[in-house]
């Protein structure tokens, strides 16, 4: 019986026993006895949640092969410091990797743009180790997302924590100041409490998911493109750019209303933003063809043709205009 899972940290080749247990990253002893034994009596062969044979094989297999390893594991003070070393390590890993990070879950995402991370995290974990394998079909799924909370939340404690050794590497030396009055300002700037590290700004994971975005439609893989862009709005649903690139790929694919809906979208976040405006002056004139001539025939550059249109060879080619913004045609 395969029980693998292919979410959070799972995907960096680690085991995460803290999600098969449901148990919050840097849980104590106390915590991790709690919720082996609440799992322990749901996969007894005598519980409730248990209807029919296959029910009890797959509880078995889940007690056997994930929950008493993982208990194993997260109740021996040795192992457990050991576990915990790996854990930091993997959001290290994972925080200088994250353009290759992809949340396939809500729950991972609304934590990755939260202001408040501990309580986001806390909230999120609580509504999913609730009834964790109480529907023994769904477990697998549920540790997989709780693995991506686990991710994230290590990421964004690893970023925190870059953020505040750069502050204190920051050179605040009275050398570097004049007199009596440079002391007395780093004195001051001593005494006063450090602020609060800023969370990572979602531009980060934002511009992470436009970069894949972007490998999609330069290989003319345009669902998935649209997958990835959907998925940054997720995290910050004003991101203009973002708008704007789905609009040239709806355009690309010959959706125009869904196009012009987010070139609009993107010019009421960003009036001055290239990629919209470009994109809905040639949908208007897609629309209305004679939008770009005057009467006499000339063309909207003010130079007339033999037949009074306005193509040029160069908006032909894809050099300029529109496609000279947005890359090249689809061939």
């Amino acid at each position: 019986m395969s029980l693998k899972i292919e979410q959070g940290l799972f995907n960096l080749d680690f085991t995460d026993y803290h999600a098969i247990l449901g148990a919050p990253v840097g849980a104590d002893p106390k915590e991790i006895r709690r919720r082996y034994l609440t799992i322990a009596r749901r996969l007894h062969p005598d519980s409730a949640v248990l209807e029919g044979d296959v029910d009890r094989q797959l509880a078995e297999a889940y007690l056997s092969k994930l929950v008493n390893p993982a208990y194993e594991k997260l109740s021996q003070e040795k192992s457990n410091s050991e576990h915990a070393v790996l854990l930091r390590l993997k959001g290290k890993q994972a925080l200088k990797q994250q353009d290759t990070v992809v949340l396939t879950s809500d729950a991972a995402r609304r934590v990755a743009a939260a202001s408040n991370i501990d309580s986001a995290y806390k909230a999120a974990l609580r509504d999913l180790t609730e009834n964790l394998y109480q529907q023994l079909d769904l477990a697998l799924e549920t540790i997989g997302q709780i693995s991506e909370l686990n991710l994230v939340f290590l990421m964004r404690q690893e970023s925190k924590g870059s953020m505040s050794a750069q502050r204190q590497a920051a050179p605040a030396s009275s050398g570097s100041m004049a007199g009596a009055g440079g002391r007395a300002a780093a004195s001051s700037a001593a005494a006063a409490p450090n602020p609060a590290a800023p969370p990572p700004a979602r531009e980060t994971m934002v511009s992470a998911y436009l970069r894949r975005a972007a490998g999609f439609e330069t290989r003319q893989d345009y669902s998935r493109a649209i997958l990835e862009l959907r998925d940054a709005l997720k995290l910050d649903p004003t991101h203009s750019a973002c708008h704007s690139q789905l609009g040239v790929i709806y355009l690309k694919t010959n959706q125009a209303t869904m196009a012009k809906i987010h070139f609009n979208k993107a010019l009421e976040l960003n009036p001055e933003d290239a990629v919209a405006l470009e994109g809905k002056r040639r949908l208007d004139g897609a629309a209305n063809p004679a939008a770009g001539k005057s009467a006499s025939g000339k063309s909207a550059a003010g130079k007339p043709n033999a037949t009074g249109k306005a193509n040029s060879k160069k908006e032909e080619k894809g050099g300029g205009g529109l496609f000279g913004l947005f890359g090249n045609k689809k061939k």
